[in-house]
Order: structure tokens, then C-alpha cells, then sequence
């Protein structure tokens, strides 16, 4: 199989969707890579290296995708590389549909095979494709928060506070691995943390892992209105694999709030959880509604791009091999592994999409027949 790596077209995404390392990996299974040139300089990989490894470097994108059988990306197709969407073509991408309806349609339209990070599921019930970049947008955005709490804008706050001067007050919603993550973080910089989840287990899980340390609540209105009140920073972690993300904070919401408090939203990428929240890039990253400061960056792990490469591409080698040597027959018999079809043959495979989008929904296994 011919494996395409092309350079990521979306504003300020300079992830790549291989290393060197993982190029190399697809050679010695046989597999040839097609890398257009300066691919990988965003994430500090040169042409030299995946020569080195044995890719062969071209200078178009268009070439890539002309040839390639599979392309591995990080984010999903812009409109300016819908011209080389194709029947039989594997894009092995994060893709966020639920929340991209055009994208959508455009795949449906071009029956491309389309498997997401997102919605890959392991063994124990976990997302091995997404964890990692949940990992990472949970810590930054605890440290994003931290800086646009400073003036002018935020409310003046260190999260640590100081000898005699109360800490910052950091609320989480959500308490899976982005939730986690920024929960150390936070808790890391001395703040006094609080974590809301619907899961009564996942909250014990999170009072045993900080020894009490931390506040944990079960998410229903009258807590959520009680810590909006009170909090100087507002982290979204809030995931449902697949779907769009439910609004838990509505527009009125904003008014309990005290001015200059800070929203990071890290589920704008599946539409968010406050009503307010709108995907921003990292030239115009923030803006202001009601006096509450709201960050919206939907590729925040982009800003570490070496070390986000470096993760994403570990977790995703392993499926990606499986799909270059078996192609979708490597679906069939892995569950987990097929939840990641989203499209397929001019039909939606992710229920979770179906539902957010409006469309018929075909289970993986029946597209695949």
C-alpha cells in the first residue's frame, strides 16, 4: 500500500500525522510513504529525515494524493483538498464530524473510507487514539487560563495566590482523561480545584487519586450554578465519543459569573459545551461576551506540536499498520476498531454522527459487506 503524508492545510496546525520513526515503520511492513516536502517542519522533522527513513519526499500535496492508497493526517480535509477525495481512498484523520457537517457531506459525496482518531475504541472501553491529546489540551488549558486571567482582560488572579492571599478557584466540567489532566495541572500551580461529572465513580476515582485534595461534585444544575459563581477559571472537558458535545452553560448562565473569569473550552472541536463558545485559531485565539473572557483554540495541542506529533502518532501506528496491511478488512475484527469508520461507500458509519447530523445511520460491519 502507498501511504501519503501531506502538510496540514488548517490555520496554525503544525502537527504532522507522521515521524520519521512511524514512516520507517510502514516501510520495513512493506509499505511505500509518499511525504510532500516540508511536511513535518512545523513539528521540527526535515525532508531528511523521512528520506533517511526511506520515504520518498515529492514537492506537490497533490501528488500524494493522487497516489496514495491511505493518507495520515491530523485534522480532517479543508475545501481546497476536496478535489483529491476519491472513491477507495483511506483517510485515517481526527475528523470531529458531529460537529462538521460540510466535511460530512463531502466524504459521503466522495465515498471516501474515512477512519477517525476520535471514535476508535480499545478493549477496556477507552479512546487510545484521542487520550493522548486529551492529556495535553487538558494541561494547556489550565495554563492558557492562567495567562488570560492576568490584565488586562481576566480578573487579575494568580491561580497559586501568594503568602496570606487565597488561591484562584479552577472548575472543571468533565471529569474523563482531558478533565484529569487539567485537574493536575491545576492543582499542580496550588489552585483550589473543583471537578463536576455526572459519574459518581468517576469522582471517586479522582478524591482517591488526589487524596481528598481536590473538590469533587456530581454535576447537576444547582452545583454547576453554585461553582459558576465562584470560579476565576472554567475548563469544558466534557466528551460523548462521536456526538456533539451537550451545552451545559447557556448564554443567561454568564450573568452568575464574576466579571473577567475565564472560559477554556477543549470540547469546541465537538461544538462545545458552553452556548457561547466558538471555535477561535491562535492569531485571534480569545474574545469577550458579557465580560467573561472566552478562549476557543479547537487545536490547542497544535501550540506543542513536537511533542503533540510525538504522542499522536505513537497512539495511532499500531491501527494505522493494521489498516495499510490488511486495508478495512483489519475492521472486521476488532469492534473497537471499526467504531472508528465514519464513512464509508457513500454511507455514515458513526451513529453518534448520524444522530448530530441528521442522517441515516449504517453500523460499520453492514457498510462493510
Amino acid at each position: 500500500m502507498i501511504i501519503g503524508l501531506v502538510r496540514e492545510r488548517q490555520e496554525h496546525e503544525d502537527r504532522v500525522g507522521l515521524t520519521p520513526g512511524c514512516a520507517q515503520a510502514y516501510i520495513s511492513h512493506g509499505h511505500r510513504v509518499l511525504c510532500e516536502a516540508g511536511s513535518g517542519l512545523t513539528a521540527g522533522f526535515t525532508d531528511a529525515e523521512y528520506a533517511a527513513a526511506g520515504a520518498r519526499v515529492v514537492q506537490s500535496a497533490a501528488e500524494v494524493w493522487q497516489n496514495a492508497d491511505m493518507v495520515v493526517k491530523v485534522k480532517a480535509p479543508l475545501a481546497d483538498e476536496a478535489e483529491f477525495l476519491r472513491p477507495g481512498l483511506i483517510l485515517f484523520s481526527y475528523l470531529h464530524l458531529a460537529a462538521a457537517p460540510r466535511t460530512l457531506s463531502l466524504l459521503i459525496k466522495k465515498q471516501v473510507s474515512a477512519v477517525a482518531y476520535e471514535t476508535i475504541t480499545g478493549r477496556d472501553g477507552g479512546l487510545p487514539c484521542l487520550t493522548p491529546m486529551s492529556e495535553i489540551a487538558g494541561r494547556l488549558a489550565v495554563q492558557v487560563g492562567a495567562r488570560y486571567l492576568e490584565r488586562p482582560g481576566g480578573r487579575g488572579i494568580l491561580l497559586g495566590g501568594a503568602s496570606g492571599v487565597m488561591k484562584g478557584h479552577v472548575v472543571i466540567l468533565g471529569g474523563g482523561t482531558v478533565g484529569t489532566s487539567a485537574c493536575k495541572a491545576a492543582y499542580g500551580l496550588g489552585a483550589y480545584v473543583t471537578v463536576l461529572d455526572r459519574s459518581a465513580r468517576r469522582l471517586a476515582h479522582l478524591d482517591d487519586m488526589f487524596g481528598g485534595r481536590i473538590q469533587t461534585l456530581i454535576n447537576v444544575p444547582p452545583n454547576l450554578h453554585t461553582m459558576l459563581a465562584q470560579a476565576d477559571l472554567i475548563v469544558g472537558a466534557v466528551l460523548e465519543p462521536g456526538h456533539a458535545t451537550p451545552k451545559l452553560v447557556t448564554r443567561a448562565d454568564l450573568q452568575r459569573m464574576k466579571p473577567g473569569t475565564v472560559i477554556v473550552d477543549v470540547s469546541v472541536d465537538q461544538g462545545g459545551c458552553f452556548e457561547t463558545i466558538r471555535p477561535t485559531t491562535r492569531d485571534d485565539p480569545s474574545y469577550i461576551i458579557d465580560g467573561i473572557v472566552h478562549y476557543g483554540v479547537a487545536n490547542m495541542s497544535a501550540a506543542v506540536s513536537r511533542t503533540a506529533t510525538f504522542a499522536l502518532s505513537s497512539a495511532t501506528l499500531a491501527y494505522g499498520l493494521a489498516l495499510a496491511d490488511e486495508g478495512l478488512g483489519a475492521l472486521r475484527g476488532d469492534a473497537g476498531f471499526a467504531m472508528g469508520l465514519n464513512t464509508h461507500n457513500g454511507l455514515c458509519t458513526c451513529r453518534g454522527v448520524a444522530n448530530a447530523c441528521g442522517l441515516d445511520y449504517v453500523p460499520p460491519g453492514d457498510a462493510l459487506k
